[in-house]
């Protein structure tokens, strides 16, 4: 039986948790070798890198000796972004990446994710690497006879630098004065040296990773501190940056935080996108938003949940801009994937060339969300379940509810959107108590 590993983003659990311990680490890292043998080809070029958290050295040890079990040639990169190794691969430096990182969770989760020249992988070659990995399992052996390779990889940065350039012209942030909150993450190096090298006035905020403060109290998720520092230091603008820097938050002088809403709305208004008569979005894109690109003729495509959605829409459709509220942005004349780097200067560029320099945007509907921890998840798709979710979402003036769980947590998140938001609060309140009575009775009803 196959042994489940891949979530929405990748594979993510807990440092110690499967597979994120030795002996599975050894053999997933022999799966995704002859998963590449297969699908990709022999010795090809594979690149390896990581964010700051404590258990990626070891991660990536016996991921490396299950890899290496099988012909390839591995360049470690160290601690690099998860776009710098998507853009390596995908400009052809690199046949594959893989990534280690668990993004914006909290050190003690990891996670590992696997790109190819066409973006992340696809749920067929994830579902070829967990059968192999199955059948490993069962075997729990290795063949020695057509050992790989490897060698460190330094020019992440540079590389990465030399494909910016094309984008934006040299000290074209002369004037301004920015502040970067790197998270503790992956980008504590490269986010500042960039902004410097286009001419900013950087101060750089959450720079000392020690394996443990990665996305604590800091980051695309808890922005505060981003907001208190442009404001003390009477910045301009601010952009915080997630554990493997594929998404950001900005604000403005104000300190007022544009999510990555706030960041579609002004991007679409950019020299290479203002032509765009759709532009991708996911089920929790704000309704405001929509109402606002269906004002200016946009349409709006909502794709599930998770960047390799708004990603796989944006290719299947032919478009170049999409992304979602948490900061995954989507620049298919760039990259197939979020880049909060890139991101942040294109809303430099986007704001100086329009000189919307209060970074304006749209007016949004209120929205209210709980995150209800669970156990175990129930089939939201049953009729007894939709019935309930669709009798809560009737006592909304004007506004809808979604109701999922998290691909990387055990979470069920419940979100009103409404016009009124005591409203919105009153309704998801409900419906969680709701829902919290329908999980605790269906897992009784299964143990």
């Amino acid at each position: 039986m196959n042994k489940k590993l891949f979530g929405t983003d990748g594979i993510r659990n807990t440092v110690g948790q499967f597979p994120f311990e030795l002996p599975a680490l050894l053999l997933l890292g022999n799966a995704i070798s002859k998963w590449i043998n297969t699908t990709i080809g022999k010795e090809k070029r594979v690149l390896i890198g990581h964010d700051t958290r404590l258990s990626c050295s070891m991660i990536k040890s016996a991921l490396k000796t299950g890899l290496l079990c099988e012909q390839q040639i591995i360049s470690d990169a160290g601690v690099i972004t998860t776009p710098m190794a998507c853009l390596l691969t995908q400009y052809g430096f690199f046949d594959i990446g893989i990534i280690i990182s668990a993004s914006h969770n909290p050190y003690q989760d990891n996670g590992i994710k696997i790109v190819t020249r066409n973006g992340k992988i696809s749920q067929s070659d994830e579902a070829h690497i967990e059968q192999t990995f199955a059948d490993l399992l069962l075997l729990n052996s290795y063949s020695y006879e057509n050992l790989g390779n490897e060698n460190h990889y330094t020019d992440a940065l540079k590389t990465y630098l030399s494909v910016l350039k094309k984008f934006f012209k040299k000290d074209f942030l002369h004037g301004f004065k920015i502040v970067l909150d790197c998270a503790h993450g992956a980008s504590y190096m490269s986010a500042p040296y960039i902004f410097k090298y286009f001419g900013a006035d950087v101060i750089a905020i959450n720079t000392s990773p020690d394996g443990t403060n990665i996305n604590f109290k800091c980051g695309s998720l808890e922005p505060s501190m981003l907001q208190a520092t442009v404001v003390s230091h009477n910045a301009q603008y601010g952009f915080a940056f997630d554990g493997d820097g594929d998404r950001v938050i900005a604000c403005n002088s104000k300190g007022d935080i544009k999510d990555g809403d706030d960041i579609l709305h002004l991007l679409a208004t950019h020299s290479a996108y203002v032509h765009q008569s759709e532009i991708v979005g996911t089920i929790m894109t704000n309704q405001g938003l929509v109402d606002n690109f269906t004002m200016r003729n946009i349409s709006t495509r909502r794709a599930a949940v998770g960047d390799k959605y708004v990603s796989q829409t944006l290719q299947n459709n032919n478009l170049l801009l999409g992304g979602e509220p948490s900061g995954h942005i989507i620049m298919q004349d760039y990259l197939k994937s979020g880049d909060g780097i890139f991101t942040a200067l294109r809303i430099m560029q986007t704001i100086t060339e329009n000189q919307n320099l209060n970074f304006d945007t749209f007016q949004r509907y209120p929205q209210f969300i709980i995150n209800m921890p669970v156990s175990r998840k129930i089939d939201l798709k049953s009729a007894r379940i939709e019935n309930i979710i669709a009798n809560h979402e009737q006592n909304l003036t004007s506004g809808r509810l979604v109701v999922r769980y998290s691909g990387t947590e055990n979470l069920l998140r419940i979100m009103a959107e409404n016009i009124h938001m005591q409203e919105a609060q009153f309704v998801v309140k409900q419906l969680a108590d709701r829902l919290e009575k329908e999980h605790h009775i269906q897992v009784m009803e299964n143990t």
